[in-house]
């Protein structure tokens, strides 16, 4: 474009220039700056052509493009009105926030050796620690509805809380958890209601296992024997509630939780030491948790104590106060667990140490349990020294009843295998158990039960989450 102008251009001058030579010298000189001009004038509207060319080819290239996008996204239309859409698993609202509503049914077929827990003493008919002496089936379960909401920001501050109702079959509705949480995704969180804080005592793929209560809840049975596993402070109680705060630091987790509750609903019937509890304040469990995890391995050591003094106890016979709010426990447990990586052939192992040091009583207790191929094998072993029981009313004939009132050995064996996806539905699962427990009392031990030491029992559970 620019050379056809310069020759046409050109061609002007040279026919100016020779009019210009007939004319004269004077009207020369005025032509040529009318040239001049001309030319001027010409590269401008040059300049302009060129630039107004490319912003028009510039404008096609972005039509075409257009174009294309258009076309693409009419052909993921029609694909996704052809494909049938997979239910999701959770419900995403605006921005950030998301709700999951989840499930999980257990209902269990029962059969024991006789009612209540190894008894560790003898009964007499004005006491409850006599226990049942007939076989027990049993038919029980429950369904769980849980539904947990989440929000997190860009800079990873987050809260959210979790709600867990319960019907059971006797027709009642409970509630497992109950929880708000907050803090920061790659530091620190605080976690506060009805929950469960780290497991000290994991009894891996367990079923049945009979002798103990499972939550901070009747747990000590006055005048049986205490299996004692870390869970006083750990939480889920029906008498109050629990405040939490933990922290990841590369591979190692802490956890303080704390458990504000009715110190005496950790003991049936408020019973402790053959003499009847009385209230004064609640108690404050302080549990540290600190854990260490690499690959398949962890190890974790924590401690459990009462920091309330004077929380509750018994009137003696001069009508004083005397304090059994003391409690103090320590634990330790390793575990492996390459399932993950291995889902066939995975082991997963255990291997847990307790000791409580409580007001007359130190509780020694020690698990080792290991899962293979949907098979678990655990045992059990637990020690009790009792120092001191109010002996009124005992069906026993000692000349000195606070000599030893309470040094016996618990041994518990329990296995569990579970048979996968029944009818070939995934997540419906049914789990055989068995367990075989034993008390053992030393052989000057007069106040040990000897007809009431052994306990065993089956179970089938069938479970089913959603």
């Amino acid at each position: 474009m620019k050379k056809r102008s310069y020759l046409a251009i050109t061609t002007g001058i040279f026919l100016s220039a020779s009019s210009a030579a007939a004319s004269g010298s004077g009207g020369i000189e005025a032509r040529l700056n009318a040239l001049e001009q001309r030319l001027a004038l010409a590269e401008r509207r040059a300049a302009q052509a060129e630039t107004r060319a490319t912003a028009a080819e510039r404008r096609a290239q972005q039509l075409e493009q257009r174009t294309a996008n258009t076309e693409r996204q009419t052909a993921q239309i029609a694909q996704h009105a052809a494909t049938p859409i997979a239910p999701a698993s959770a419900l995403k609202l605006s921005g950030f926030n998301e709700l999951k509503l989840y499930g999980d049914v257990e209902f269990n077929l029962d059969g024991a050796s006789r009612s209540g827990q190894l008894t560790s003493l003898k009964g007499s008919d004005h006491k409850d620690w006599k226990p049942g002496n007939k076989e027990r089936w049993d038919i029980n379960g429950r369904i769980l509805v849980g539904l947990d909401g989440y929000r997190r920001n860009q800079d990873g501050n987050f809260s959210g809380f979790s709600v867990q109702p319960l019907a059971d079959m006797t027709g009642k509705m409970n509630l497992d958890d109950a929880a708000f949480f907050f803090g920061n995704e790659k530091n620190w969180q605080a976690k506060i209601g009805r929950f469960e804080a780290y497991d000290m005592f994991p009894l891996n793929q367990d079923t049945f296992i009979q002798y103990s209560g499972n939550t901070a809840n009747d747990l000590y049975a006055d005048g049986f024997g205490y299996i004692y596993m870390m869970k006083e402070g750990r939480g889920r109680s029906s008498s109050g509630g629990n405040l939490m705060l933990s922290k990841y630091a590369g591979d190692v987790y802490f956890e303080l939780n704390t458990l504000v509750e009715d110190g005496t609903s950790l003991f049936q019937d408020n019973s402790y030491h053959g003499n009847a509890l009385d209230n004064k304040k609640n108690v404050a469990y302080l549990r540290p948790v600190i854990a260490w995890k690499k690959d398949a391995f962890s190890i974790a050591a924590a401690m459990e104590s009462n920091v309330v003094n004077n929380a509750y106890g018994y009137q003696d016979s001069q009508g004083r106060f005397v304090d059994q709010s003391k409690r103090n426990g320590y634990g330790m447990t390793m575990s492996w667990n390459n399932s993950a990586a291995d889902p066939d052939n995975g082991v997963v192992a255990n291997l847990s140490t307790a000791y409580l040091d409580a007001s007359g009583e130190q509780d020694f207790t020690a698990g080792v349990n290991v899962l293979w191929r949907r098979f678990e094998l655990g045992y059990i072993y637990a020690h009790n020294n009792i120092k001191e029981f109010n002996t009124a009313g005992i069906a026993a004939d000692i000349h000195n009843p606070l000599s030893e009132p309470g040094n016996y050995d618990i041994h518990t064996v329990h296995a569990s295998y579970q048979i996968p996806n029944i009818m070939n539905m995934k997540n419906f699962n049914l789990y055989l158990g068995a367990y075989v427990s034993l008390l053992e009392a030393n052989a000057d031990n007069k106040i040990a039960n000897g007809d009431n030491d052994q306990r065993y029992g089956m179970r089938a559970r069938f479970k089913y989450f959603f």
